[in-house]
């Protein structure tokens, strides 16, 4: 308002309702203030354009450039041309009819029971009004935010939570979301969770299926498993993959015209209905399948089985170019070697930590563990870091 412009105000709203309500309100933009699945202390900023995009990374530097410095000041307005704010009372029921429309209108939840985890975040009021407006039986938990509580203990972070009380109430399934519900976590009826690339082999052949998978592709980042591939390949689709952050998936998503996308993590997003990662859609796509095809979660996720997967991060001093250190080089490549078409290596620099990732896929796991530590001993050596850790 400082600055010129209305605001409407929606309070408490998970952030891929802020990208819907954005353009649902014609805005020109959108602000969340979220600690994501982070504890509550470490809020962030998100924000989407006014067709409900986040913005390309480097517009986030030119804002954040602008508001280190003293130019606004010279724009600010005064008297009159002060902006206004606006309360939108009715910004929860828009997004929950939104979200009951993605759901087949053939089909109803009746006679499911579900475990519930809204991590004491944004989803509190909207993700239990959902799943029972569609008739299923609700068991929530993590609805009781206080302000400091978002993601304590809870969510999507702590899938032991929801598996615990799946095989306790004799659930069909449990889900779990983080505090600004972008992001989503499965267990099935036995209480066992169910990865996300899981999840997109599931959506992913269920719309191959259909024809309705645009251009017969999947996207996903450099993180998910190589069995996600082989899945989707064998209906006759094929997967691309970006860098890591929903974001770049989107990105390409929008520049290849492809519809369903996400991450091992738990990001899934289907731009046939939203611009961004929206767990509670994509529960209710994933139940969508479940109840069209009869199946419980657990055969549905049998369609892929993830091959192996170590990560070890290992503490480094600073962030050298690794084709540029000829001892790790030559250790990555002698085991990509053994690995051979059987298996990868990932090996990158966290964007926020001084860590080096180190990521060994294959068939033996005890194998893979054995290469993570060579190449991470080299790394010690040689980048002057601590012992690797889990």
């Amino acid at each position: 308002c400082s600055m010129g412009a209305d605001v409407l105000l929606v309070g408490p709203l998970p952030t891929p309702g802020i990208a819907f309500i954005t353009t649902n309100m014609r805005a020109n933009a959108g602000v969340v203030i979220s600690a994501s699945h982070n504890p509550y202390y470490d809020n962030g900023i998100k924000i989407f354009s006014q067709n409900g995009f986040k913005l390309p990374d480097e517009m986030e530097s030119e804002l954040e450039t602008l508001m280190l410095s003293d130019h606004l000041s010279s724009l600010r307005p005064t008297a009159g041309e002060i902006g206004k704010a606006h309360r939108i009372d009715d910004a929860i029921g828009r997004y929950v009819v939104f979200l009951k429309n993605t759901f087949p209108t053939s089909l109803t939840l009746d006679g499911l029971r579900i475990v519930l985890d809204c991590a004491n975040g944004a989803a509190y009021r909207v993700a239990p009004a959902v799943f029972e407006e569609l008739g299923a039986e609700v068991i929530a938990v993590g609805v009781e935010p206080n302000g400091e509580n978002i993601n304590l203990g809870c969510g999507s972070l702590h899938p032991e939570v929801i598996s615990r009380l799946v095989v306790e109430k004799q659930a069909d399934l449990g889900i779990a979301l983080d505090g600004d519900a972008d992001r989503i976590i499965f267990v099935d009826g036995h209480g066992r969770e169910v990865a996300g690339d899981q999840i997109l082999a599931i959506c992913g052949i269920h719309l191959l299926s259909k024809e309705r998978l645009n251009r017969k592709t999947l996207v996903t980042t450099v993180m998910s498993n190589m069995a996600l591939d082989k899945a989707i390949e064998g209906q006759g689709g094929r997967v691309i993959r970006t860098r890591v952050g929903d974001r770049y998936v989107v990105e390409e998503m929008v520049r290849g015209g492809y519809n369903l996308g996400g991450e091992q993590s738990g990001h899934t997003i289907f731009l046939d209905y939203n611009t961004t990662c929206d767990g509670i859609l994509t529960a209710l796509q994933v139940l969508a399948v479940m109840k069209e095809k009869d199946r419980s979660l657990d055969e549905l996720a049998r369609v892929m089985e993830p091959f192996p997967q170590v990560l070890y991060n290992v503490e480094v001093r600073e962030k050298r170019d690794l084709s540029q250190v000829p001892k790790v080089d030559r250790k990555i490549k002698e085991i990509e070697s053994l690995l051979g078409p059987s298996g990868r290596i990932l090996v990158r620099y966290s964007g926020t930590e001084p860590l080096l990732r180190i990521m060994v896929e294959g068939e033996d796991e005890t194998k893979l563990h054995r290469y993570a530590q060579d190449i991470a001993e080299e790394v010690r050596k040689v980048l002057g870091t601590e012992n690797p850790s889990r």
